[in-house]
């Protein structure tokens, strides 16, 4: 899989290719679907994903909360996993904003990419103000030579699959939901930094991962996995402000890992967040919270099968 961050003069090897379309933030079971499908309507070609960067959403509303599913880096790895040869993460910035439709499809989906087939979901909008639709599409697409091909979203008894619904369930504290409807559990992806400590000094070191644009879902204790050095390590993590000891203004991941006692400062980690335990809360002191913690960590221990 190989990544670009320029929709023009591609390499010869990226470009005919069949394109889905999409931000694709998490990469649940539907984008699966429209990934599926774009190969399926042309398996002689090779398969791309062209999403943008950074998600148009920060651009137009930069005070909202973070709200990402995965970070580019994760994004692109669970693309390639589905079969993606390449990603084009187009550069969304005022200039590119204001793009027409018709400038997008013509210029970045038939001369910068040139495209050979295209796939989207039935409400993929473009162009400036969002002024592109599925219908503008299809008659741009014909006219120029690239297929298209709609797929439906992906639904069950809940409705469709989609990177909102996902959000919502977890800052609704139902990770197991997300796991459903991602096909693979929910990650929290990050570099270990330097903490104050604390954890050691009552018996849980822990690793500390700043959640940085990523979503924060509800803030508590989490049962949690996290692949390193090629092995699966369970372990139990604190989300939110830490109220007890010094609650701040920001939320980080604090990871107590069992049974692990390496060194994992400035590694990157990708927490699978599995399952609820608590909301957090504040504790009288740190004898008390200690004591949570072993509580914590057992019922993590017994949800996880060790």
């Amino acid at each position: 899989m190989q990544r670009y961050s320029d929709w023009r003069d591609l390499p010869t090897a990226a470009r005919g290719a069949t394109v889905a379309l999409g931000n694709f933030d998490g990469v649940h079971r539907g984008h699966a679907l429209l990934l599926a499908s774009a190969h399926a309507a042309r398996p002689d070609a090779p398969l791309a994903a062209l999403t943008f960067e950074p998600h148009p959403r920060e651009l137009f509303r930069p005070d909202d909360p973070p709200f990402r599913l995965s970070l580019p880096s994760a994004r692109a790895e669970a693309l390639g996993a589905l079969g993606v040869q390449h990603v084009i993460e187009v550069k969304f910035d005022r200039t590119f904003s204001l793009l027409t439709a018709d400038e997008f499809i013509t210029q970045v989906l038939h001369q910068g990419l040139g495209a050979l087939h295209l796939a989207s979901g039935p409400d993929f909008a473009f162009g400036h103000r969002r002024g592109g639709d599925v219908s503008l599409l299809s008659a741009r697409a014909e006219a120029l030579g690239m297929g298209l091909t709609i797929v439906p979203p992906l639904a069950d008894t809940r409705g469709p699959i989609s990177s909102t619904r996902i959000r919502r369930a977890l800052q609704d504290g139902y990770p197991e939901r997300a796991t459903d409807d991602l096909g693979h559990p929910w990650s929290i992806r990050g570099i270990v930094s330097h903490g104050d400590a604390l954890g050691r000094t009552i018996g849980f070191p822990t690793a500390n991962i700043p959640l940085g644009p990523q979503l924060e879902p509800a803030r508590g204790v989490y049962a949690v996995t996290v692949p390193i050095d090629g092995r699966l390590v369970y372990g139990v993590a604190n989300i939110g402000r830490r109220p007890t000891v010094a609650e701040g203004a920001i939320s980080r991941v604090e990871v107590h890992l069992f049974d692990y006692a390496g060194d994992l400062y400035g590694q990157q980690l990708d927490v699978a967040v599995l399952h609820f335990l608590r909301a957090e809360r504040r504790f009288a002191g740190l004898p008390e919270l200690k004591a949570q913690i072993a509580l914590d960590a057992a019922e993590a221990r017994r949800l996880l099968g060790n």
